[in-house]
């Protein structure tokens, strides 16, 4: 005969209990951080926080309504912010079913596409710039086609602002797409093309309500990658004032001729980039 549990006794691991919500609990640091984790963990954080800190102590904030009601300023973020949507309208139309063809479609080779997609988010942009130029500049594998046939050229143009945001920004709603498309269960299309529906309507009537979280990220992540693009913005679209401008451009433009400018400018960018983060907690962040 074994003798009965104590009252407060612990359970073995299969008879789950107040063993299982113990270990639960442990989970969690109750009597902090070791001294060799906390030190560099702290370093990490003020490496990452000071220079943020610095502009905000650094920004003229008597002048800041003068520095950014001038005309420069309004051409510039009109520029981004018009190019930016439009990069990431771009990324969707094309992105979204390239997504839906990595996640659910088997075919030879599908890893090495996945890694050519997602190549931009580790290409250095000036080189993603030299690229297009490339492929679509004048002289290029295709822009020398559309020149000479259709009379379209699109370096050093606004079009060319949009194409070199969106090369760099669409793998980020790829990825986040695909992401989701693969943790959503794919027997509902199946469901819907055994009852008559053909493969499209599937997606549209039923894969796209389920992925819409996903996509909604994915849009929000490769609009703030696409405002914030500058190497292969200015080595394919060049940098001309109402044209192809954008806000970073302006802001390196200003540091060599008026820091506070550019540092109100700065500030901006910073401002859109806090927004984004605040869209995206529920996503990403948790209160655990």
């Amino acid at each position: 005969m074994t003798a009965p549990l104590k009252s407060g006794a612990t359970t073995g691991p299969r008879t789950g209990g107040p063993w299982r919500r113990r270990v639960r609990s442990g989970t969690r640091l109750r009597g902090g951080a070791p001294l060799p984790l906390l030190v560099p963990a702290l370093i990490g954080l003020v490496f990452l926080v000071l220079p943020l800190l610095a502009l905000l102590v650094r920004a003229p904030w008597s002048s800041m309504p003068e520095l950014l009601t001038s005309e420069e300023v309004w051409q510039a973020l009109r520029l981004s912010l018009i190019c930016a949507t439009a990069a990431t309208a771009v990324s969707m139309v094309i992105g979204v079913p390239l997504a839906w063809l990595l996640a659910r479609v088997e075919f030879p080779g599908r890893g090495l596409v996945r890694a050519l997609v997602t190549l931009p988010l580790v290409l250095p942009p000036v080189v993603g710039g030299v690229a297009l130029l490339m492929a679509l500049g004048r002289n290029g594998v295709v822009g020398q086609w559309l020149d000479s046939w259709f009379g379209i050229t699109l370096p050093f143009t606004t079009t060319g602002v949009i194409l070199a945001e969106a090369f760099v920004a669409m793998p980020f709603l790829v990825i986040s797409v695909e992401g989701t498309l693969r943790a959503a269960d794919p027997r509902y299309e199946e469901a819907a093309t055994t009852l008559g529906a053909s493969r499209f309507t599937a997606f549209r009537r039923v894969t796209l309500p389920l992925i819409a979280p996903g996509i909604a990220a994915g849009a929000v992540l490769a609009w703030a990658r696409a405002l914030g693009e500058f190497g292969a913005t200015i080595t394919f679209a060049g940098n001309f004032p109402g044209r192809t401008q954008t806000m970073p451009l302006a802001v390196y433009l200003a540091l060599q001729s008026d820091p506070q400018a550019a540092v109100a400018l700065s500030l901006v960018l910073l401002a859109v980039s806090i927004a984004v983060l605040a869209g995206l907690r529920d996503r990403w962040m948790t209160t655990s």
